[in-house]
């Protein structure tokens, strides 16, 4: 199932009627007996008011110090650039591992992130998204080249559980399209890996976004234009493999498991 912004911004009966022309569409293409006709959109960054289904989080909300900003950015005129629509957004700021003053009980500090907001309720229930037909998520992004993880909420049973993977850049400066398969995601809370783990529940997804939380003091900057569910690897500039065992040529990660160990993430 799809969410889209203008599902979100509208009355419930408004909404209904949106949701309810979209699974007709669904029944009438035959999807679910065919399978999927194309690539199936989750959020785009081409209008400015796209930023209206999105919230913005960071270490501030516990009394922190880090600054958190996610911005329209217009496509430019002068210098080409490698998108489709007419702009992105920016995820950028500053991380701070300052601790606030008066608060013995929070340890830890420096994280910011964004995520788009729960979809509200329609004649036919929340207008969740159905991503069980795709095989892969892929995001267009140019990157700083900092450890930014990717954050998938689904309708589970524990509401702060979330799925995520790391977001691997591989030409920092460049716009560049990632592929990762939805089955490599680790299922997370409140930081540390869960146990037993277990897959996305791919028919009820609510909402995606991106963090920071690898507590490195200064600026951050990350371009996203957009965000797609899709069966086809020839999008990807190159396929993000999942986290493996410990090995030489793996990269620290910043999740940890119940026993505080880190959770490493193949690059290759």
């Amino acid at each position: 199932m799809r969410a889209t912004a203008a599902c979100l911004s509208k009355g419930f009966w408004a909404r209904s009627i949106d949701e309810f022309k979209r699974l007709s569409n669904i029944t009438f293409k035959l999807e679910g007996i065919k399978g999927p006709t194309g690539p199936l959109p989750l959020h785009s960054f081409h209008t400015a008011d796209s930023l209206d289904t999105c919230k913005t989080l960071c270490d501030q909300d516990i009394g922190g110090f880090s600054t958190v900003s996610l911005d329209y950015v217009p496509r430019s005129t002068t210098t080409p650039e490698a998108i489709q629509g007419p702009g992105y957004a920016r995820f950028h700021g500053s991380i701070s591992t300052k601790l606030p003053p008066n608060k013995p009980d929070i340890m830890r500090s420096g994280y910011a992130a964004w995520r788009t907001l729960d979809p509200k309720s329609t004649l036919f229930g929340r207008s969740l998204f159905n991503i069980d037909m795709y095989a892969y998520l892929a995001l267009r992004i140019r990157s700083d080249g900092r450890s930014y993880l990717i954050n998938i909420q689904t309708e589970s049973v524990v509401p702060t559980d979330l799925h995520q993977h790391r977001l691997f850049a591989k030409r920092p400066g460049e716009w560049e399209t990632v592929i990762i398969k939805w089955n490599d995601f680790v299922r997370t809370n409140h930081g540390f890996v869960v146990e037993p783990q277990t897959e996305i529940l791919r028919q009820k997804v609510r909402t995606f976004g991106i963090g920071l939380t690898d507590r490195v003091p200064g600026p951050f900057e990350l371009d996203i234009e957009r965000m797609w569910a899709t069966n086809d690897m020839s999008e990807d500039d190159e396929v993000v493999a999942a986290p493996v065992a410990p090995a030489t040529d793996l990269k620290e990660g910043q999740l940890r498991n119940k026993h505080g160990q880190h959770i490493n993430w193949n690059e290759k």
